[in-house]
């Protein structure tokens, strides 16, 4: 089954030349400051100079500020040309490990988290980036903790990785959830939150600045800001244009028809690198 990313939306808006057509919109949980608003803005719309925005039903400017922006309805105007961005979104798939050294970085992870460092609870798993992108575009170099290991794509630094609970993990696997490590690490949940974990600041003990096995930044900015070549928003990208991006249900319950789930359903062969990565990444 698939999901769509508008449903519950309480924020959307449009192109004032075109009020009737909804551009875009996500979900305030209450995090969302008008700041916040107008940086994901410029990342969804494409102009040829800067745009403003207003309340639809008060005309309020939305100006920058930590405001936390209202729900509603907001118009948005250009005095050049304005589009929404083509710009792809990058699909996040879990690629089995080339590199043989899960385990030690699972163990590594939990060691130095201890809990997950959004909720706190104790336990759990550590999500790792798409490894043949991380190849692709050389992003081991920004891992410092590996300095002595050649022949590896160095995706499995401790660096590289945080300790979040099973249903965290599955919300920053498919970009309901970011961290923003140039908004203090704070937490932007773009689903219903019903978790409460919306405005959370990411847990201190994950990164530590004397410690050198701590996070990446980079590694948090691959996340929430880069797609391949140049830095731009995936969580935004994914959950603010349009209808937002397909959402795709994994947890299949016994006596599913799963290869008959996936043959007839969008984007077919990643579905299936999904699925049979996550079964053979143990035993490969």
């Amino acid at each position: 089954m698939s999901g769509n990313r508008s449903h519950f939306r309480n924020v959307r808006f449009f192109d004032e030349a075109n009020p009737d057509v909804v551009l875009g919109g996500l979900i305030q949980n209450g995090s969302l400051t008008e700041k916040n608003f107008l940086v994901m803005l410029d990342i969804v719309l494409v102009s040829t100079a800067p745009i403003r925005v207003s309340a639809k039903d008060t005309e309020r400017v939305v100006s920058v500020v930590d405001t936390r922006l209202d729900v509603g309805d907001y118009l948005v105007s250009c005095e050049g040309e304005m589009q929404v961005s083509d710009e792809p979104w990058v699909h996040r798939i879990i690629s089995h490990n080339v590199s043989g050294r899960e385990n030690a970085f699972r163990d590594g992870i939990r060691a130095r988290d201890g809990r997950c460092i959004i909720s706190g609870v104790v336990n759990l798993s550590a999500p790792m980036q798409k490894e043949s992108l991380w190849v692709q575009f050389n992003y081991g170099h920004w891992m410092t903790d590996m300095d002595d290991i050649n022949g590896v794509s160095k995706i499995n630094p401790l660096q590289n990785g945080f300790l979040l609970n099973e249903h965290i993990h599955s919300l920053f696997d498919q970009y309901l959830l970011s961290l923003n490590p140039d908004d203090n690490y704070k937490v932007t949940v773009f689903d219903v939150d019903i978790w409460g974990i919306d405005g959370r600041i990411l847990d201190p003990v994950c990164r530590d600045p004397a410690n050198p096995q701590r996070v990446s930044d980079q590694f948090l900015r691959w996340h929430f800001r880069q797609s391949p070549g140049r830095f731009r928003t995936l969580s935004v990208l994914a959950n603010m244009r349009g209808a937002g991006e397909l959402v795709f249900e994994h947890d299949f319950p016994p006596g599913t028809d799963m290869i008959t789930e996936l043959r007839e359903g969008p984007l077919t062969q990643e579905r299936f690198e999904l699925e049979l990565s996550h079964r053979l990444k143990e035993v490969i």
